[in-house]
C-alpha cells in the first residue's frame, strides 16, 4: 500500500484504476483513453509508460510518457512529481500536450533542462458537439477513404502535418510510423476525404481517437487552391455525421487559437469551446 504521495510507472494490473482516472474527463482524455483501451498499460503495446501519482494510497493523476508527454487530471502536486520523473529520465518525447493549466506548469518546471522548445502553442481551444448542425448540409462528396487509396490520401496527410506541425512526418524514419498510422485510420474506416475529378484530395479529416464516450476529429485540411470556397464547414458536417452515427455520442477537436478561419468553420458546424489545450513542440 502506498501511503504517501509518490509517482510510479503503472503496470497492467493497474488498468482499472487508470481507466477510472481517465473516465473523469472523457472528452479531454479521449486520445490517451483510446490507446489504453486498446493496448492496456504494457509499455511496449502502449508505445510509452503510464506514470501514476498517488495520494494516500489512491491513484489521483496520470501522465502518459511516449511520443508525447501528456498530463492527465494532474493536480499541481502531481505535475511536480511528473516533472521530477521526466527530468530524471531525460526528454524522449517530441511534444508535451494537455490541458493548459497542468501543461503550462509542467513546461515551466521542465524548460530549464529541456528547453528551448521549437514552438509553444499556449492556447488551443478544445471544442465539442453532440449534434449535427441544422443549417449546414453535409458535403455529399465526402466519404470514407478506401484501403486501396493510400497513395491518394498520403500526400494530403503529409501536407497537412507539415503545415500544422512545422516539420515533415517523413523525416527521421522515412515516414514509416506515420504511414502506418494513416493506414490504421484508413483500415478502421476513420479517414474521410473529398476528391476532385482528377482524383486529387480537396478536403480531408480523420477521427483520430475513439472511445465509447467520445471521439476526436483531427487532420482537417483543405487543399490550398480550394481554400476560401466554403468546403470546410460542409466537409466537417459530413465527417461529424459519420462520427456521431458510427463512433461516439460526442465529437471533439482542438485547434490553434490563431487559426481564425478554422475556428469559424467549426463554430458554424456547431462546435463550442469548452476548455483549452497547450502544446510544446520540440
Amino acid at each position: 500500500m502506498l501511503t504517501q504521495t509518490t509517482t510510479r510507472v503503472l503496470e497492467p494490473s493497474d488498468l482499472d484504476a487508470a481507466l477510472a482516472v481517465l473516465d473523469r474527463e472523457p472528452v479531454a482524455n479521449a486520445f490517451v483513453t483510446a490507446r489504453v483501451q486498446v493496448a492496456g498499460l504494457d509499455p511496449w503495446r502502449l508505445g510509452g509508460e503510464m506514470w501514476g501519482w498517488y495520494e494516500d494510497g489512491m491513484l489521483a493523476s496520470l501522465c502518459y510518457a511516449g511520443a508525447n508527454l501528456v498530463p492527465i487530471c494532474a493536480t499541481p502536486r502531481a505535475v511536480r512529481g511528473f516533472a521530477d520523473r521526466a527530468r530524471r529520465s531525460g526528454r524522449r518525447c517530441s511534444s508535451i500536450v494537455g490541458p493548459v493549466e497542468s501543461t503550462a506548469q509542467l513546461w515551466r518546471l521542465l524548460e530549464p533542462s529541456w528547453g528551448p522548445a521549437r514552438e509553444v502553442r499556449a492556447q488551443q481551444p478544445l471544442m465539442v458537439t453532440d449534434r449535427l448542425p441544422d443549417d449546414i448540409v453535409p458535403d455529399p462528396y465526402v466519404r470514407r477513404v478506401r484501403k486501396d487509396e493510400m497513395e491518394t490520401i498520403m500526400p494530403a496527410c503529409v501536407a497537412m502535418f507539415t503545415e500544422e506541425v512545422g516539420v515533415s512526418p517523413m523525416a527521421g524514419d522515412g515516414g514509416l510510423l506515420y504511414q502506418a498510422r494513416v493506414a490504421e485510420l484508413v483500415g478502421s474506416g476513420r479517414s474521410f476525404a473529398r476528391l476532385d475529378r482528377d482524383g486529387k484530395v480537396v478536403f480531408k479529416a480523420e477521427i483520430g481517437a475513439a472511445t465509447p464516450q467520445a471521439c476526436q476529429i483531427q487532420g482537417v485540411w483543405v487543399a490550398p487552391e480550394y481554400r476560401g470556397r466554403g468546403l470546410a464547414a460542409p466537409g466537417m458536417a459530413a465527417v461529424l455525421r459519420y462520427a456521431l452515427a458510427d463512433v461516439a455520442p460526442v465529437a471533439s477537436l482542438y485547434v490553434n487559437d490563431f487559426n481564425t478561419a478554422a475556428r469559424a468553420a467549426y463554430r458554424r458546424v456547431g462546435f463550442q469551446e469548452v476548455g483549452a489545450f497547450m502544446s510544446v513542440l520540440f
